[in-house]
């Protein structure tokens, strides 16, 4: 079998601080900046030269965290240690539907790659971290290795007559209702949070009242429950 070695050229940076609360696509929670850091060999300012002219990015990147499948069972193929499931459950479709797993963007892949189109806001060229890039709408968990950095190319790039199946329309019908907010302190990027929140961060399969979620955005643990299409905030820690 042929093996590839890759290296992270930088890593994100965001309130993202558990896989839980990060929106399944990019661009859903635009609310959230994020920056790319890269790692000492890849500091150089040429290498970002033009970038800034873009307005929207590729990502490759690593599923850095272990993310225990659901579906892993005794028949599951292996891909070196890493273990994959030829099915999945969309979440669009409920979390009880499967489908193959390249039909959709699970990330129990046996190549944990990422791919995700972002918003491009900065390109510092010249940091004491050397360049930093800062984008919104990342759906990447703060830490990420960034495998590559593409420009997004719009006539290349763009197939708005594509047929996308279950993921055809954007979920944006479906957002909470946010209440509790005043419960947020100052120092915590309230309209961040409330749009992650509106995005319902739970998994497809949980639907408790009565059940209390927290989730880490920044160094806060933000406790809520969902009811009657509200998400409340019920307490900071």
């Amino acid at each position: 079998m042929t093996e590839f070695d890759f290296c992270a050229i930088a890593h994100i940076q965001n309130d993202y601080k558990e896989k839980f609360g990060i929106p399944r696509q990019s661009g859903l929670v635009n609310e959230v900046t994020s920056r790319i850091v890269f790692t000492e060999t890849y500091r150089n300012s040429d290498a970002v030269r033009g970038l800034s002219e873009f307005s929207h990015l590729w990502l490759v990147w690593v599923f850095s965290e272990g993310f225990a499948s659901r579906e892993a069972d005794e028949t599951t193929p292996t891909a070196g240690k890493r273990q994959w499931s030829p099915t999945v459950r969309p979440p669009r479709l409920g979390g009880n539907e499967r489908l193959g797993v390249w039909a959709t963007r699970s990330p129990n892949r046996p190549n944990p790659i990422g791919l995700s189109c972002v918003e491009l806001v900065s390109v510092e060229p010249d940091t004491p971290e050397g360049p930093v890039i800062t984008i919104r709408g990342a759906d990447l968990l703060n830490g990420t290795p960034i495998l590559d950095i593409k420009p997004y190319i719009a006539y290349a790039d763009a197939r708005p007559d594509a047929d996308c199946s279950y993921a055809s329309s954007a979920p944006d019908a479906e957002r909470l209702t946010v209440a509790g907010a005043e419960h947020l302190p100052s120092d915590i990027d309230k309209e961040a949070v409330i749009a992650v929140l509106a995005g319902d961060p739970r998994p497809s399969y949980q639907d408790d009242p009565k059940r209390t979620y927290g989730i880490h955005f920044g160094s806060y643990d933000i406790r809520f429950r969902i009811a009657d299409g509200v998400a409340t905030i019920l307490e900071v820690r």
